[in-house]
Order: C-alpha cells, then structure tokens, then sequence
C-alpha cells in the first residue's frame, strides 16, 4: 500500500487480531489500537460469562472504532476489530470510507486449539461457535485480503503485507 490506510484486523476469535495487528502496525510503520480496548465493560463482562454479543451490544464497539480509524483518516493505522458481519464493515466504512480489511482465516480446530492456550483473555472458547456462525467473510466489493492463520505470527504478518501491497490501485 503506497499511501497510508486504516487497515482492520479482523476475524474470529482467536485468528490472532491481537498478535498481528501490532506486529502488522509495526511493518506498516503506524500506529496500533488493540480493538478490545473499545468495548464497555458490559459487553466484557457478557463475554466473560460466555454470552454472545447482540448487534445492540457491539453498536457503541463499532462506533468507537469507527471513530479512531477516522481520526487516523490519511495518517494509516491498525486496529483489531472482529468485523464478523457485513453490516459491522459497513459501520466501519461509513464513519471512517477507505478502511481496508485484512480478514484472518483458519481452521476451526487451530483457532480453538491457540484460544484454549490464552492466558488471561475474556473470551472463553465456548463462544467460538457462535463467532463461526455469525463470520461473514469479506466480499468481492469490500477493499480487503484474508490471509491464511497457519504458521508463525511473523510468516502470518508477511502474508498480510504482501496481501495488501497486492490490492488494487484501486482501494491503494
């Protein structure tokens, strides 16, 4: 990408949003915000007793990120957002045209197999079901790439770098 985008980190549970996106920031040579750190303590603590999320809960979410990318407009950045429906992307891309999604993807046995290994994250594997049934991954129309979870986080982010070094002059 010649000129600097807001780029979402998105996908389940577990692809490893928290582990690429600062790493992706940091190969970009932009800013990082950690996408959990937006939500209220509500949904955290729905999340933690195992109880998914509603479209109402995540409104506030997508708004806060929304409004960083914003912010960010012209300047790139990376934040980590699970973006698991069209309409939240949608949400995004309304308060903040131009952000470019890099959706990480993997198989189910993997992703919970790296959840079940995470110390101290709020969200129990136990909602990985229900993320897998509302993921819906990315379109031919929306500006983004998904990049393959396999491997190490470094050989993780290379992907998702030459991914978005590859759009269209488009989206660039």
């Amino acid at each position: 990408m010649n000129t600097p985008h807001v780029v979402v980190v998105m996908g389940v549970a577990g692809t490893g949003k928290t582990t690429i996106g600062p790493l992706l920031a940091a190969r970009l040579g932009v800013p990082y915000a950690e996408g959990d750190d937006f939500h209220p303590q509500a949904n955290i603590a729905k999340m933690s007793a195992g109880t998914p999320l509603t479209d109402e809960d995540r409104g506030p979410w997508l708004d806060a990120i929304g409004e960083w990318a914003h912010g960010r407009a012209g300047l790139g950045g990376v934040v980590s957002c699970s973006a698991l429906k069209r309409s939240y992307r949608d949400r995004l891309r309304a308060a903040a045209p131009g952000v470019v999604f890099v959706h990480l993807t993997g198989d189910r046995a993997l992703i919970e197999d790296r959840m079940s290994h995470r110390q101290g994250h709020f969200m129990p594997t136990a909602l990985l079901d229900s993320q897998f049934a509302t993921l819906q991954p990315l379109e031919a129309d929306e500006a983004g790439v998904g990049v393959d979870v396999s491997g190490g986080p470094q050989e993780i982010t290379e992907r998702a770098a030459l991914a978005l070094a590859d759009l269209p002059e488009t989206v660039q």
